[in-house]
């Protein structure tokens, strides 16, 4: 299993109901990658303090490495991931992404 992990920095206009556009279209994902196990997203809520900014995010499981390489190359998520990148702030420095085995 692989647990793509990508945390976000909304710009501070973006609406809830486009964020939840966002994260419907990276669920829809699901229809067209066989082997995306599942895909969770929402609202950082540690009590922390140390997002680092990031205060949303998503986490995509995929069954192995090979699934997330055709996913992350789709041209679905291509557009999702452009989409993205224009919703947060700074741009792919408002993105942050990490991958996890397990």
């Amino acid at each position: 299993m692989i647990r793509h992990c990508v945390f976000l920095r909304f710009k501070a206009a973006m609406q809830d109901a486009e964020k939840q556009a966002i994260y419907e279209a990276i669920a829809a994902l699901k229809e067209v990658v066989p082997g995306m196990v599942d895909v969770t997203f929402g609202p950082n809520v540690s009590p922390e303090g140390l997002n680092g900014g990031y205060l949303d995010g998503f986490i995509v499981t995929f069954e192995d490495a090979v699934v997330r390489d055709y996913y992350l190359k789709h041209p679905d998520h291509l557009a999702v991931g452009e989409r993205i990148v224009k919703a947060t702030d700074g741009g792919l420095s408002g993105i942050l992404v990490f991958d996890m085995e397990g």
